[in-house]
């Protein structure tokens, strides 16, 4: 029978749900923490009683007697960034199917604060999903020696990653540049420590050599639509027909960057981002950009990360790779002029209007 006799202010404790529920407190316990050694009937009676009850567990407490606290840690390298909108959701969908509550991290492109955050996180979390980390390879062994980890946008030997096919995507949009005229490509680098800047600049090395097209690098800038304007006052110098950005916020600020020169994109200028964002498709013109399949990285590498905190061992050799596509859309055209090289920048003094985001 209900409790009647309990204050309706007051908390409901494991005890009152095992009174209810006719069972020991400790059936109660391992109904929420192993269900699998209680009958099913007898832990449906007990999640019934605790819902009406209003009976949460607490995970810290639980973790005293299990050593789990149903808690994984999330760390992302800039929570303004787009592309970890998909991470972050696949990461928590599947957390959530399993019971999991994930701790979202902001490292701000910090090894530093990284570091100190998942120093602090380590006790309460059961697992760490280290999302484009820009921590050394040494200290991301460090912490998979205490806490089971995943890697996400970068391979580190001894720890399970996952990670999207860069080479590819990057022979794709080297491919449709050279197909559209382009002898020359210019990439936009981002962070250094981000591998996978490292990366497509070697895949576009790579590609620009199979390919016989040339290619140049200029920056690192900032991962961001201002450090993608930043770049276009680079390439004031040194113009360029054909661009390969790091990711789809600096190829924005690219495409507004040039247009306020009076730069015509695509029409003097071919733009390619990575990511395929949202912003990617509403941005005038609409970006031509390498898409990644982040909700799936989210979710495999949760999904592998929750197998090892079972007990599985975790996958450390070749990365997990998950394929890419090129989304072709109005920022790339065919190259004017292409028999001699057009100094774009100089010959254009009135400014167009900035491009917005609608």
């Amino acid at each position: 029978m209900p409790d009647h006799t309990r204050p309706p202010d007051k908390r409901a404790t494991i005890y009152d749900v095992a009174a209810e529920a006719d069972v020991s407190p400790s059936t109660v316990s391992r109904a929420f923490s192993r269900p699998s050694r209680v009958n099913s009937e007898t832990a449906e009676r007990v999640r019934q009683v605790a819902e009406r009850l209003g009976y949460r567990t607490n995970p810290l407490a639980r973790a005293l007697t299990t050593s789990r606290t149903r808690m994984i840690a999330l760390v992302i390298a800039d929570i303004t960034n787009p592309v970890y909108a998909g991470i972050v959701r696949g990461a928590q969908e599947t957390a959530m199917h399993d019971e999991y509550t994930t701790v979202l991290i902001d490292a701000q492109e910090s090894d530093r604060l990284e570091r100190a955050a998942i120093e602090r996180t380590m006790s309460t979390v059961d697992g760490i999903v280290l999302a484009s980390s820009r921590m050394s390879d040494s200290a991301i062994r460090m912490f998979a020696k205490q806490r089971p980890v995943v890697v996400l946008n970068r391979a580190v030997a001894d720890v399970p990653c996952v990670v999207t096919d860069n080479p590819r995507g990057v022979r794709r949009a080297a491919e449709h540049l050279g197909e559209l005229g382009h002898d020359h490509i210019t990439y936009v680098a981002g962070p250094q420590a981000s591998w996978p800047n490292g990366i497509r600049w070697r895949s576009l090395l790579e590609a620009g050599m199979e390919l016989e097209i040339k290619v140049r690098q200029i920056g690192p800038f900032s991962p961001t639509i201002e450090g993608g304007e930043r770049a276009a006052e680079e390439l004031r110098a040194r113009p360029a027909t054909a661009v390969l950005a790091f990711n789809d916020q600096m190829a924005i600020g690219l495409i507004r960057g040039l247009t306020r020169m009076g730069v015509d994109v695509p029409g003097d200028v071919s733009i390619v981002g990575f990511d395929n964002t949202l912003a990617a498709d509403i941005v005038t013109p609409g970006l031509t950009t390498v898409a990644a399949p982040f909700y799936a990285e989210g979710s495999a590498a949760t999904r592998h990360l929750l197998t090892m905190i079972e007990g599985a061992p975790g996958h450390a050799g070749r990365p997990m790779v998950l394929p890419v596509r090129l989304v072709v859309r109005h920022s790339t055209a065919v190259r004017r002029n292409a028999g001699r090289a057009r100094p774009w920048v100089r010959q254009r003094q009135s400014a167009n209007p900035a491009t917005q985001l609608s």
